[in-house]
Protein backbone atom coordinates (compact mmCIF):
# COMPACT_ATOMS: atom_id res chain seq x y z
CA UNK A 1 0.00 0.00 0.00
CA UNK A 2 1.02 3.46 -1.14
CA UNK A 3 0.73 6.65 1.54
CA UNK A 4 0.89 9.85 0.00
CA UNK A 5 3.33 11.87 1.57
CA UNK A 6 1.84 15.45 1.49
CA UNK A 7 5.77 17.28 2.17
CA UNK A 8 5.60 18.45 -1.28
CA UNK A 9 3.18 18.82 -4.33
CA UNK A 10 4.70 19.13 -7.48
CA UNK A 11 3.72 21.73 -9.37
CA UNK A 12 1.47 21.34 -12.44
CA UNK A 13 1.45 24.67 -14.67
CA UNK A 14 -1.40 23.98 -16.53
CA UNK A 15 -3.69 23.72 -13.89
CA UNK A 16 -7.09 26.00 -13.67
CA UNK A 17 -6.48 26.78 -9.82
CA UNK A 18 -3.35 29.09 -9.71
CA UNK A 19 -2.51 27.29 -5.91
CA UNK A 20 -1.58 24.09 -7.59
CA UNK A 21 0.83 25.98 -10.30
CA UNK A 22 3.44 26.52 -7.88
CA UNK A 23 5.79 23.78 -5.70
CA UNK A 24 3.94 23.37 -1.97
CA UNK A 25 5.92 21.97 0.39
CA UNK A 26 6.03 21.23 4.42
CA UNK A 27 8.87 22.65 5.68
CA UNK A 28 8.90 21.20 9.63
CA UNK A 29 7.80 17.51 8.72
CA UNK A 30 4.37 16.77 11.16
CA UNK A 31 4.15 14.20 13.57
CA UNK A 32 1.22 12.27 12.02
CA UNK A 33 3.13 12.15 8.68
CA UNK A 34 5.96 10.23 10.01
CA UNK A 35 3.03 7.80 12.04
CA UNK A 36 2.60 6.90 8.10
CA UNK A 37 6.25 5.71 7.63
CA UNK A 38 6.57 3.46 10.62
CA UNK A 39 10.41 2.24 10.26
CA UNK A 40 11.93 5.56 8.88
CA UNK A 41 14.13 7.50 10.21
CA UNK A 42 12.73 11.13 10.63
CA UNK A 43 14.68 13.10 13.28
CA UNK A 44 17.93 12.40 16.18
CA UNK A 45 17.75 12.52 19.41
CA UNK A 46 17.03 15.86 20.88
CA UNK A 47 20.66 16.39 21.91
CA UNK A 48 21.56 19.79 22.93
CA UNK A 49 22.44 22.40 20.02
CA UNK A 50 23.31 19.42 17.18
CA UNK A 51 21.84 19.31 13.88
CA UNK A 52 22.44 16.99 11.20
CA UNK A 53 22.69 18.29 7.65
CA UNK A 54 21.83 16.31 4.64
CA UNK A 55 22.38 16.55 1.11
CA UNK A 56 21.38 14.79 -1.46
CA UNK A 57 22.01 14.08 -5.37
CA UNK A 58 25.60 14.64 -5.40
CA UNK A 59 28.28 14.71 -5.90
CA UNK A 60 28.43 17.34 -8.38
CA UNK A 61 32.41 18.61 -9.57
CA UNK A 62 31.54 22.32 -8.95
CA UNK A 63 29.20 21.93 -5.89
CA UNK A 64 30.08 19.22 -4.15
CA UNK A 65 34.17 21.27 -3.22
CA UNK A 66 31.61 24.52 -2.42
CA UNK A 67 29.59 22.25 0.08
CA UNK A 68 32.88 20.29 1.55
CA UNK A 69 34.94 23.67 1.88
CA UNK A 70 31.93 25.50 3.49
CA UNK A 71 31.70 22.58 5.98
CA UNK A 72 35.46 22.65 6.69
CA UNK A 73 35.21 26.53 7.74
CA UNK A 74 33.06 25.66 10.98
CA UNK A 75 34.38 22.02 11.66
CA UNK A 76 30.99 20.98 10.62
CA UNK A 77 30.04 17.22 9.53
CA UNK A 78 27.16 15.81 7.12
CA UNK A 79 25.68 12.98 5.72
CA UNK A 80 25.52 13.13 1.65
CA UNK A 81 23.11 10.88 0.23
CA UNK A 82 24.08 10.07 -3.32
CA UNK A 83 23.31 8.66 -6.64
CA UNK A 84 24.99 6.07 -7.77
CA UNK A 85 25.30 7.20 -11.23
CA UNK A 86 26.94 9.94 -10.38
CA UNK A 87 29.44 8.33 -7.95
CA UNK A 88 30.35 6.44 -10.72
CA UNK A 89 31.08 9.72 -12.76
CA UNK A 90 33.24 11.95 -10.19
CA UNK A 91 34.58 9.39 -7.83
CA UNK A 92 37.17 11.24 -6.25
CA UNK A 93 34.53 13.51 -4.52
CA UNK A 94 32.53 10.16 -3.46
CA UNK A 95 36.03 9.73 -1.84
CA UNK A 96 36.99 12.68 -0.66
CA UNK A 97 33.20 13.00 1.33
CA UNK A 98 34.31 10.17 3.31
CA UNK A 99 38.12 11.06 3.33
CA UNK A 100 37.12 14.32 5.57
CA UNK A 101 34.86 12.40 7.73
CA UNK A 102 31.61 13.14 6.52
CA UNK A 103 28.76 10.23 6.27
CA UNK A 104 27.99 8.96 3.12
CA UNK A 105 24.05 7.21 2.15
CA UNK A 106 22.39 5.93 -0.95
CA UNK A 107 20.21 8.03 -2.79
CA UNK A 108 19.35 4.96 -5.63
CA UNK A 109 21.14 4.75 -8.86
CA UNK A 110 19.31 6.30 -11.22
CA UNK A 111 17.18 8.77 -8.88
CA UNK A 112 13.76 7.00 -9.41
CA UNK A 113 10.49 7.79 -7.55
CA UNK A 114 9.34 4.31 -6.14
CA UNK A 115 5.51 5.48 -6.25
CA UNK A 116 6.37 5.04 -9.99
CA UNK A 117 8.22 1.99 -10.15
CA UNK A 118 7.54 -1.66 -9.73
CA UNK A 119 9.26 -3.19 -6.87
CA UNK A 120 11.44 -5.52 -8.60
CA UNK A 121 12.85 -2.49 -10.64
CA UNK A 122 13.28 0.15 -7.84
CA UNK A 123 15.05 -2.72 -5.42
CA UNK A 124 17.68 -3.24 -8.24
CA UNK A 125 18.37 -0.08 -9.14
CA UNK A 126 19.33 0.60 -5.17
CA UNK A 127 21.19 -2.79 -5.22
CA UNK A 128 23.38 -1.10 -7.96
CA UNK A 129 23.82 1.91 -6.36
CA UNK A 130 25.36 -0.26 -3.38
CA UNK A 131 28.00 -1.31 -5.50
CA UNK A 132 29.87 1.89 -5.48
CA UNK A 133 28.06 3.20 -1.91
CA UNK A 134 29.18 1.35 0.90
CA UNK A 135 26.39 2.67 3.55
CA UNK A 136 23.69 1.45 5.94
CA UNK A 137 21.65 4.66 4.97
CA UNK A 138 19.25 5.03 2.53
CA UNK A 139 16.95 8.32 1.44
CA UNK A 140 14.27 7.78 -1.65
CA UNK A 141 14.04 10.03 -4.00
CA UNK A 142 11.53 12.70 -3.80
CA UNK A 143 10.96 11.06 0.15
CA UNK A 144 8.52 8.39 -2.16
CA UNK A 145 8.76 4.78 -1.11
CA UNK A 146 6.03 2.03 -0.82
CA UNK A 147 5.39 -0.01 2.40
CA UNK A 148 6.59 -3.43 0.75
CA UNK A 149 9.44 -1.52 -0.27
CA UNK A 150 10.35 -0.27 2.37
CA UNK A 151 9.98 -4.02 4.45
CA UNK A 152 12.16 -5.33 1.58
CA UNK A 153 15.19 -2.07 2.20
CA UNK A 154 14.83 -3.19 5.80
CA UNK A 155 15.28 -6.23 6.16
CA UNK A 156 18.02 -6.89 3.91
CA UNK A 157 16.51 -8.27 1.04
CA UNK A 158 18.79 -5.71 -0.96
CA UNK A 159 22.51 -4.88 -0.80
CA UNK A 160 22.68 -7.56 1.61
CA UNK A 161 22.07 -5.48 4.60
CA UNK A 162 19.42 -4.02 6.62
CA UNK A 163 19.76 -0.43 5.16
CA UNK A 164 18.53 2.30 7.71
CA UNK A 165 15.68 4.78 5.42
CA UNK A 166 16.37 8.15 6.27
CA UNK A 167 13.88 11.05 5.79
CA UNK A 168 13.89 14.37 7.56
CA UNK A 169 12.38 17.12 9.63
CA UNK A 170 13.55 20.14 7.94
CA UNK A 171 12.72 20.59 4.16
CA UNK A 172 14.73 23.29 2.66
CA UNK A 173 12.60 23.59 -0.50
CA UNK A 174 15.86 24.86 -2.42
CA UNK A 175 14.79 23.28 -5.73
CA UNK A 176 11.93 25.02 -6.08
CA UNK A 177 12.80 28.25 -8.95
CA UNK A 178 10.45 30.77 -7.67
CA UNK A 179 11.74 30.60 -4.19
CA UNK A 180 14.12 33.61 -3.46
CA UNK A 181 17.06 32.73 -2.01
CA UNK A 182 16.03 34.97 1.08
CA UNK A 183 13.06 33.24 1.82
CA UNK A 184 14.22 29.99 1.67
CA UNK A 185 16.81 30.57 4.64
CA UNK A 186 14.60 32.38 6.69
CA UNK A 187 11.50 29.45 6.63
CA UNK A 188 14.29 27.12 7.20
CA UNK A 189 15.68 29.20 10.08
CA UNK A 190 12.25 29.86 11.93
CA UNK A 191 11.17 26.04 12.45
CA UNK A 192 14.98 24.51 13.20
CA UNK A 193 14.90 22.78 16.60
CA UNK A 194 17.03 20.38 18.13
CA UNK A 195 18.28 16.99 16.63
CA UNK A 196 16.67 17.98 13.61
CA UNK A 197 18.04 16.19 10.08
CA UNK A 198 17.80 19.34 7.40
CA UNK A 199 17.51 18.76 3.63
CA UNK A 200 19.42 20.75 1.21
CA UNK A 201 20.57 19.65 -2.20
CA UNK A 202 23.81 19.44 -4.35
CA UNK A 203 22.14 20.06 -7.97
CA UNK A 204 22.05 22.94 -10.13
CA UNK A 205 18.52 23.96 -9.73
CA UNK A 206 18.87 24.28 -5.66
CA UNK A 207 22.10 25.88 -6.65
CA UNK A 208 21.22 29.62 -5.91
CA UNK A 209 19.28 28.55 -3.04
CA UNK A 210 22.02 26.33 -1.48
CA UNK A 211 24.71 28.59 -1.50
CA UNK A 212 23.13 31.15 -0.06
CA UNK A 213 21.73 29.19 2.70
CA UNK A 214 24.21 26.84 3.78
CA UNK A 215 26.92 29.49 4.74
CA UNK A 216 24.33 31.25 6.69
CA UNK A 217 23.06 28.22 8.46
CA UNK A 218 26.87 26.99 9.40
CA UNK A 219 27.79 30.88 10.79
CA UNK A 220 24.22 31.38 12.58
CA UNK A 221 23.78 28.13 14.60
CA UNK A 222 27.58 27.83 15.22
CA UNK A 223 27.10 31.23 16.91
CA UNK A 224 24.67 29.67 19.27
CA UNK A 225 27.31 27.07 19.91
CA UNK A 226 25.57 24.15 17.51
CA UNK A 227 27.72 21.72 16.07
CA UNK A 228 26.51 19.61 12.88
CA UNK A 229 26.90 15.94 13.33
CA UNK A 230 26.43 13.15 10.26
CA UNK A 231 23.95 10.04 10.58
CA UNK A 232 25.56 6.82 11.81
Amino acid sequence: MTFIAPHYQKAKKDALISFFKKDRFLIKTPWWLKKLYPGCLWDMAAEAKTLYLTFDDGPHPAITPFVLEELKRYNAKATFFCIGDHVMKYPELYCRYIQEGHAVGNHTQNHINGWKTDDITYLKDVENAAVHIQSDLFRPPYGRITRQQIRKLCNGSVADRPLIIVMWNILAGDWVPDLSPEKCYQRMKSKITDGDIVVLHESEKAWDRMRYCLPRLLEYYSRLGYQFAKIG
